[in-house]
């Protein structure tokens, strides 16, 4: 760290606060090889405790750590292991390597799930599209309706449109593949399984917008995922799919794939940026926004793995294809991650406006435990109770509607011997840790958050109900991003449905 802080003239402290926020670059995890997922899957699931105990045969106590979420959801035994004598990302993951390994179930629908063929059958797809105007993919995109998967739903044309209006000389694609939320791995599974998809989709925004660099920024929980794009990249190489002049059409464009190091909060696309320029990943103030000014300050394209996967089907098929999937501004498919609790669990792709009730009765096959609550859309998505699963179709507006959030479509249940307030307790110890710190209503209040409900647990407090909703309020209108923003909703949830559970915690209620 000295070394670069001389090398690029920055303060030694700079350098080593930027370095030290990152969970696998903290000291305190220096000399861990294994590291225990303590996600909110695995946490319901219970399955970590025995865990633990089976790694201590094979390591030392203070080799052991724990981090979240490394996207094995579905089995919920979830470690990770580093490379022996190696301060670099982790190699090995626990339980199998591929999800594919894991018998998931995939809906008759199939877009984001549909067989790969070769690279040369697929790729005649990318030679049209460089004979093809802008302005004619955009509107295919347009037609499409394509929202952003990753949790905002914001149309991805609108964002395209404002990058190739925008004045630079140099832009690019960020492909947001920070897949953070416990529950979800719907976004390791398109790395690792559909990575074409992927990269093709970048390849074609690029082309929309005029960007020459295409970045990948991959969590460094999931070390086969970096291999298998990095490899994929290679190939595109050899086949002189990208670089200069491609296939004689003047157009240019590049890929850098970035390994993140542990920090949820770089699935916020202004951190992410900030972590891909080297700087402490903080949030930003928008505007300005990444279109106009992003990464290096040049007009950036950021969108999720699932959006971008979803572009060459469009460009392909037609806008209008994609359009007559889905339930009304929720259009084409979604694919949602179930996790152990479920009889069938792994990933669905799902058509918008799919019953829950269809999801979870019939695919899934139902709980295999007595389960109250599914937490959907990651830590700051819905709490929904068991009795509204009829009420619910898998689309943005349904859930809004009812008070919840679709989110990553990431599901975590909440068995019914459960404690809730354990659970909400989680919840704020996970914000609390994996806040940026840049804003006092997240960083402080996510914490005062924590110290109640873990107080009320264990020393008979009584949370006094006025207080709480004053500091759910300050988080949710204060927070400069959806971190602190976002954690009210589930909360709020949980008091509106289980009031009677958790009103022996509260004052007078």
């Amino acid at each position: 760290m000295e070394e670069l802080a001389d090398q690029f003239v920055f303060g030694k402290a700079n350098v080593f606060g930027s370095a030290s926020f990152y969970d696998f670059l903290q000291p305190e995890n220096q000399g861990k090889k294994v590291y225990i997922c303590n996600g909110s899957a695995c946490l319901t699931a219970g399955t970590q405790p025995a865990l633990r105990e089976e790694l201590l045969k094979k390591y030392k106590p203070e080799e052991i750590g724990e981090m979240c979420c490394f996207g094995k959801c579905y089995e919920a035994k979830g470690y990770l292991e580093m490379e022996e004598n190696s301060s670099s990302p982790p190699r090995r993951t626990g339980g199998q390597a591929g999800i594919r390994d894991e018998g998931l179930g995939i809906s008759k629908v199939q877009i984001l799930t549909n067989e790969f063929t070769t690279i040369k059958e697929y790729y005649k797809l990318w030679e049209k599209v460089l004979k093809t105007s802008k302005e004619e993919l955009l509107n295919e995109l347009k037609v499409s309706g394509l929202r952003g998967r990753g949790g905002a739903g914001f149309p991805i044309a609108t964002k395209l449109e404002g990058c190739l209006h925008a004045k630079g000389d140099i832009k690019f694609i960020v492909c947001n593949a920070d897949e953070g939320d416990p529950g979800a791995f719907s976004d390791r599974y398109l790395l690792e399984e559909r990575i074409h998809s992927v990269l093709l989709g970048m390849m074609i925004a690029g082309f929309i917008t005029g960007a020459s660099w295409g970045v990948v920024y991959i969590r460094g929980e999931y070390p086969r995922s970096i291999e298998i794009c990095k490899n994929a990249i290679e190939e595109l190489k050899q086949q002189q799919l990208i670089g200069e002049n491609i296939l004689g059409s003047g157009f240019n464009y590049q890929f850098k794939v970035i390994t993140a190091q542990g920090a949820y909060i770089c699935g916020e696309e202004t951190a992410l940026l900030s972590s891909i320029e080297g700087q402490r990943p903080e949030v930003r103030v928008r505007p300005p926004y990444p279109v106009q000014k992003g990464l290096f300050n040049k007009p950036t394209v950021v969108n999720n793995v699932e959006t971008l996967a979803c572009i060459p089907f469009i460009i392909e098929k037609g806008g209008a294809a994609f359009a007559k999937l889905g339930k009304g501004r929720s259009t084409g498919t979604k694919l949602v991650s179930l996790d152990s609790h479920f009889n069938k669990p792994g990933l669905y792709e799902v058509e918008m406006g799919t019953p829950l009730s269809t999801l979870v009765n019939e695919m899934a096959g139902g709980f295999r435990v007595p389960v109250k609550a599914m937490h959907i859309g990651g830590p700051l998505g819905g709490l929904v109770p068991v009795s509204k699963i009829n009420d619910l179709t898998i689309d943005f507006e349904s859930f809004a509607a009812n008070g919840f959030l679709l989110g990553h479509a990431s599901v975590v249940c909440i068995p019914e011997d459960f404690p809730l307030i354990k659970y909400l307790s989680h919840l704020f110890k996970f914000t609390a840790h994996e806040s940026c710190g840049k804003c006092f209503p997240c960083r402080i209040g996510s914490t005062r958050g924590y110290e109640m409900l873990e107080k009320a647990q264990n020393e008979g407090y009584k949370i006094d109900p006025v207080l709480f909703n004053d500091l759910l309020e300050t988080l949710e209108i204060g927070s400069l991003c959806a971190l602190g923003g976002g954690l009210p909703l589930p909360v709020k949830n949980a008091l509106q449905y289980f009031n009677q559970e958790l009103s022996t915690y509260f004052k007078n209620a």
